[in-house]
């Protein structure tokens, strides 16, 4: 699972997860897996490795807002001098067990976004329930800079505080995405949802969606402590990259 940079640092092989059309950057093919994988067992885990997971959200969530406040203060400034609307964009998403709750984020696109995404579905560079496009063009003077260097989703360290979300797991599906799922893609919420996970570490959006929800199905049936803490330190260099961010 893991192997050693310069004989220090350990780092996540997410080349072993991924296709051989990932490894090399091009589209997953088409077709799902839905109907030739059986669908997985998803192992519970013990009180002890659930509260640890629980204190480090919350002590590192906090500390992160703390530390990161005069950065997200001249984010929603430039958030409100470049665009109409508010400062951030607030949207239903498909929690723990499939609950709803509201994911905040910094807002990267113009005010009615949602509700122009119908017109722009042919652009869609995404399978499955998802929709996504590299120019977007609902995209603020500043929200292509958000998206890639993902300071739009600072603001979701408060959903980690509050416990609707952790620091890593499976990225919640915006709803009307997340009721079109498949029942392997919705054990994606057997788990709590999260800011960071294997998909983000492994090209985010130049992973296709079948391979998506398998990188997300791995991580369920082997999260643990080192795997959280492996993947944090990954997100760095990939946050930094912006390799997929759109």
């Amino acid at each position: 699972m893991t192997r050693t940079i310069s004989g220090k640092m350990p780092t996540l092989d997410t080349g072993r997860w991924a296709s051989p059309d990932v490894s090399r950057r091009r589209r997953p093919r088409t077709e799902s897996v839905e109907s030739t994988v059986a669908l997985p067992t998803i192992p519970s885990r013990t009180h002890i490795y659930n509260g640890v997971k629980r204190c480090f959200d919350i002590m590192f969530s906090a500390a992160l807002l703390l530390l990161l406040a005069p950065l997200m203060g001249a984010v929603a400034v430039m958030v409100r001098l470049t665009s109409r609307g508010p400062v951030f964009f607030k949207q239903t998403r498909i929690g723990l067990d499939g609950r709803p709750f509201t994911m905040y984020k910094f807002r990267s696109m113009r005010r009615g976004a949602e509700e122009d995404q119908k017109f722009l579905s042919h652009l869609n560079e995404q399978q499955g329930p998802v929709f996504k496009i590299a120019e977007d063009p609902r995209l603020t003077p500043i929200g292509k800079f958000l998206r890639n260097s993902s300071l739009d989703e600072l603001p979701q360290l408060w959903n980690v505080l509050k416990g609707e979300m952790a620091i890593v797991g499976p990225r919640p599906l915006w709803q009307p995405e997340a009721e079109k799922a498949t029942d392997r893609a919705r054990l994606r919420t057997r788990v709590k949802p999260g800011l960071t996970c294997l998909w983000q570490i492994s090209g985010r959006s130049e992973v296709g969606y079948d391979e998506w929800v398998e990188l997300d199905l791995y991580y369920i049936q082997n999260r643990s402590l080192l795997l959280d803490i492996l993947i944090v330190l990954q997100t760095i260099p990939a946050v930094l990259s912006g390799r997929g961010a759109y």
